[in-house]
């Protein structure tokens, strides 16, 4: 039974959702699976005024929290980080930054790794978000398994680094069928070669 490692970090929520759909699709592929939220290292005085992130936080908060040790039990990863700047967002960033003992060790190597992201405009910065985490796959000596054009459907979402979310202008739009199905593909994917590898 393939063991795959969930990590993500949310803001609003739309990273959770993805990485609950993830869970499912791995799940019913018969993977041994742990869902691991990243923590939040903003203090919740900033976003007091802002529903949605204090609602994810409100609702993740006690949830178990990801821990470098997720990733040495796992044969595959999938990391989530919403884009910020281009870029993965600070929390993200920080629970990375936790990783040196572990990769000073060659604990994160020669696992399958995959990524998902999301932002509000369709531009705005998720092909580079997911390649800064396959950037940081690579010093990990991880086997990075991007979903390329390797389905159909990856034709409909358009993505071949991962799978990413537009949220929209007001933050508020649900992940399509297309990023769902994308979603499920990436996650079978992901499984199908870290069993191969293992």
């Amino acid at each position: 039974m393939t063991k795959l490692a969930i990590i993500y970090y949310s803001a609003t929520g739309h990273g959770t959702t993805m990485a609950e759909h993830v869970e499912r699709f791995a799940q019913e592929a018969g993977a041994d699976v742990r869902l691991r939220h990243v923590r939040e290292t903003v203090d919740p005085s900033v976003f007091a005024e802002n529903p949605a992130w204090r609602a994810n936080y409100e609702a993740t908060k006690d949830l178990p929290e990801a821990s470098g040790d997720d990733i040495v039990w796992a044969d595959a990863v999938i990391f989530g980080s919403p884009t910020r700047y281009s870029s993965v967002a600070g929390s993200f960033q920080t629970f990375i930054d936790t990783l040196g003992g572990h990769w000073a060790q060659g604990k994160l190597a020669n696992k399958a790794y995959a990524a998902f992201t999301s932002s509000q405009t369709l531009h705005g910065g998720q092909e580079t978000t997911l390649q800064q985490i396959y950037q940081m796959v690579m010093h990990f000596g991880g086997i990075v398994v991007a979903p390329g054009y390797t389905a159909p459907l990856k034709f409909a979402d358009g993505n071949p680094y991962g799978v990413s979310h537009v949220t929209g202008p007001d933050n508020q739009n649900e992940p399509t069928q297309a990023t769902i199905d994308a979603l499920e593909h990436m996650t079978e994917r992901v499984i199908d070669i870290a069993g191969r590898l293992a």
